[in-house]
């Protein structure tokens, strides 16, 4: 278990990926408007917990431990936000603020029956597939199912 520091550096590395292929220190300052002392010890934090490659100056690799981490962290805070902005019709940066709060005290078990939840309201699908938050297929076939 990491700490929500280290969850939102982890993130912002996974959204820099995605977005340009690259991880720096420098981007990830800019990104989350911190020093660079703190991104790197950040790193260092994360490289420990096996959750990135890193070697000094070069760019920064997430593992696959890493990847698969930021994106159960990211399908949380999208679960708990949906939930409280279009379910409880929550005001949306109040709904933003408090999702980021809410997801970390929440178990997995919790996530999936919030998730089954919030997806059967919404009318977004049926997650009676055996939803898991830590599966990468379920999430990819709730994603599909939410596309069709």
């Amino acid at each position: 278990m990491i700490s929500e520091s280290l969850e939102e550096y982890l993130k912002t590395m996974y959204v820099l990926k995605k977005q340009s292929g690259n991880i720096r220190v420098t981007d990830i300052a800019k990104k989350m408007e911190c020093s660079k002392p703190s991104v790197n010890k950040a790193i260092q934090n994360l490289k420990k917990n096996n959750l990135i490659n890193y070697e000094a100056y070069g760019t920064i690799e997430l593992t696959e431990e890493g990847e698969e981490l930021a994106k159960k962290i990211l399908e949380t805070y999208d679960i708990v936000y949906l939930f409280l902005k279009d379910v409880l019709n929550v005001e949306e940066e109040k709904a933003e603020k408090e999702a980021e709060k809410i997801k970390l005290a929440l178990t997995d078990e919790t996530t999936n029956q919030l998730a089954k939840y919030t997806h059967k309201v919404l009318g977004l699908s049926n997650l009676d597939c055996n939803y898991d938050i830590n599966k990468e297929k379920c999430r990819r076939c709730v994603r599909r199912k939410n596309v069709i």
